[in-house]
């Protein structure tokens, strides 16, 4: 594999050409912009960020090929710890964007924070203007730059765990982890 160096200056940005090493079934170059507008908002901007936040939205969407869960989400229906206490709550927030947002207890706080109305129009998650944001607000929501910042396998696993509540494809999540690093030369 050719290691693409990402600069050390604290750039947020990424190439298409490490978005390719890093995430080879994507089929989506024009998500770059969103990517790299996303991780400048979010202070995503170090190697160590950029290698975790990759590698989880790398799962997450199946390398940004899912932008919805293929789920129905029915399995989500009445689960108050997501803020799904209406019916039909369980489809209309199942998981959307790269990152996977799930619950409407997340989609009306990540609409707050950016301004946007995601109550009543949740499918707008899944494009990528506002799926990258979504994803980026999550992620600094739960302050996982701060885990990023250690660089361990450890915090990376904590990372796991709180966007996903468990270790669900944690083996998947870490050949991200160390593709992203060696593509970034972290």
């Amino acid at each position: 594999m050719i290691v693409l160096f990402a600069s050390s200056n604290g750039d947020a940005s990424i190439t298409a050409a490490q978005l390719k090493a890093i995430m080879p079934r994507c089929k989506h170059p024009e998500y770059l912009k969103n990517i790299n507008a996303a991780m400048k908002e979010g202070s995503i901007n170090t190697c160590a960020r950029k290698a975790a936040f990759l590698a989880q939205i790398a799962h997450e969407s199946g390398e940004l090929v899912y932008m919805e869960e293929l789920a129905s989400g029915q399995a989500y229906e009445g689960r108050k710890d997501l803020g799904n206490t209406e019916k039909g709550d369980g489809r209309r927030f199942k998981g959307r964007g790269p990152i996977q947002l799930t619950g409407r207890a997340n989609y009306r706080a990540a609409g707050k924070a950016l301004g946007l109305d995601l109550v009543n129009h949740p499918e707008k998650v899944k494009t990528p203007e506002v799926g990258f944001r979504t994803s980026v607000w999550f992620w600094t929501a739960r302050k996982l730059n701060t885990l990023a910042d250690k660089n361990t396998l450890a915090s990376f696993r904590m990372i796991t765990k709180r966007i996903n509540g468990g270790t669900m494809g944690q083996a998947d999540r870490e050949k991200y982890w160390g593709r992203a690093k060696k593509t970034l030369g972290c």
